[in-house]
């Protein structure tokens, strides 16, 4: 009870020194799904399943209102608008000054998946306010996930976690791991990136530029849920994982099932697997009409942009012939020479893969179709030693990089060799010195916004 307590006190107080007026969006969607959730159960109970779908649908709706209204509102306005310059109606317009209050995409999700369970009979409604409302605030992955689902996170909240040494140690392993991934790479790549981006003259800085997208991505995102991870687990909390080493992926499929894991679930689960079934006399064919669905929602939810259409579009379009080959999660189980060594078939596909989702970032970043085609040109354009920024130290973050790669590696390899959870030597000492390079590169640096806050 206590813990709850102090819990769902620290979440507020993250929201309110964000921006004390975002504390009623939260608060009032909290009430609205607490309330709804007992609705559905209570007609669940008494065999009326249309009834609580009815009341699902609704709760559902009125859910996404906040989110739409927030995140979408402008996107669509001013799409119209541009529908109607093209039609020859011209007339001026003001766009509003809407700010997408923080983690409101995250919540909204965790909201959505507890009436969606409920209406499921996976799990009951959750009679105790305080526990629902700290669940729904839960502040650890407030920013940037991962998105917990009810049926594990909820009976956590129920128990009464007790200090223990091995949770604990295992939380601050993961929470130094995903600082120094944020700190040491995805800080020091941003400088990189934002310094040479209309570098356009050189095609080999803007090609390196664009290589570097995707991992610092990956460096900032996955650094963000470790310590999420890691904080939760020092509470004695166990949260959903978020990354699985992405760019080890042999396929695009593979890709989405390593990379934001607890969103791809989230939306394979609501949205492709029922499309998926209501499709199913469509063959092949259905399954790709549900996964291009299922794209769109997860590029829309990133972002209200063409780019972020355009993204979604491209994944969906490299699932294709996937679907269509008929290929399996099994056949792309990675092949190891002497027990140590990647196939070199299998870096050559990760090598692939990596290099579609780097063009994939192209078109996501891009809010108008000539900014994507002058990416691209610059790509063509002459080629010669990498321009950088004064201080940029390329070695020092070369460094960096390759602890990263490398520990990843060991954790493809197998549990025993994984850094964050052997007491292995050799992972203890590689842990030291991660930790010493954190202390040594984090002086005088000003830390970069996580990327994911933006959605």
């Amino acid at each position: 009870m206590v813990q709850n307590v102090v819990l769902l006190t620290a979440s507020y107080v993250f929201y309110a020194l964000a921006s004390i007026k975002i504390v009623p969006i939260i608060l009032l969607m909290t009430l609205f799904f607490y309330f709804m959730g007992i609705e559905i159960d209570k007609w669940n109970n008494k065999g009326d399943e249309d009834k609580a779908g009815r009341i699902t649908t609704f709760t559902i709706i009125v859910g996404l209102l906040p989110l739409f209204y927030f995140k979408y509102f402008n996107f669509f306005f001013d799409s119209f608008v541009d529908l109607f310059n093209l039609m020859g109606l011209h007339f001026h317009h003001s766009v509003l000054e809407i700010i997408l209050p923080l983690g409101l995409s995250f919540y909204t999700f965790r909201l959505i998946s507890y009436a969606v369970e409920i209406n499921q009979c996976s799990i009951n409604a959750e009679k105790n306010i305080l526990i629902f409302a700290t669940y729904v605030a839960y502040f650890p992955s407030l920013i940037a996930g991962p998105i917990d689902r009810p049926n594990d996170f909820i009976p956590q909240l129920h128990k009464n976690r007790l200090p223990n040494y091995d949770n604990f140690v295992e939380g601050l392993k993961r929470f130094i791991w995903g600082w120094f991934m944020k700190i040491c790479v995805a800080d020091r790549m941003t400088a990189f990136i934002t310094s040479v981006i209309m570098d356009v003259d050189n095609g080999t800085t803007m090609f390196l530029a664009a290589l570097m997208g995707p991992f610092r991505t990956y460096c900032d995102f996955a650094g963000y849920s470790h310590m999420a991870i890691g904080v939760s687990r020092m509470l004695g909390i166990v949260s959903a994982e978020n990354f699985n080493h992405p760019f080890f992926a042999q396929n695009i499929s593979d890709y989405w099932r390593r990379w934001h894991m607890s969103l791809t679930q989230w939306v394979t689960d609501y949205v492709y697997t029922p499309l998926n079934f209501k499709f199913r006399k469509k063959g092949k064919w259905g399954m790709i009409i549900a996964i291009y669905v299922n794209l769109f929602v997860i590029s829309f939810w990133h972002k209200a942009s063409w780019g972020y259409v355009l993204f979604g579009l491209y994944h969906a379009t490299l699932f294709v012939p996937i679907i269509l080959r008929n290929i399996q999660a099994r056949d792309l189980d990675l092949k190891w020479v002497k027990g140590w060594l990647l196939h070199p078939k299998n870096v050559l596909k990760a090598a692939g893969v990596y290099l579609l989702v780097t063009i994939g970032g192209v078109l996501a970043h891009a809010d108008r179709l000539g900014e994507i085609v002058t990416t691209f040109k610059s790509w063509f354009a002459p080629w010669g030693m990498p321009r950088v920024q004064d201080g940029f130290n390329f070695k020092v973050f070369t460094l960096c990089g390759l602890v990263v790669v490398v520990k990843d590696y060991f954790d493809e390899l197998g549990a025993k060799n994984n850094l964050l959870k052997s007491n292995r030597p050799i992972c203890v000492v590689l842990g030291l010195i991660v930790f010493a390079i954190l202390i040594f590169l984090f002086r005088g640096d000003a830390p970069q916004e996580f990327i994911y806050k933006q959605f």
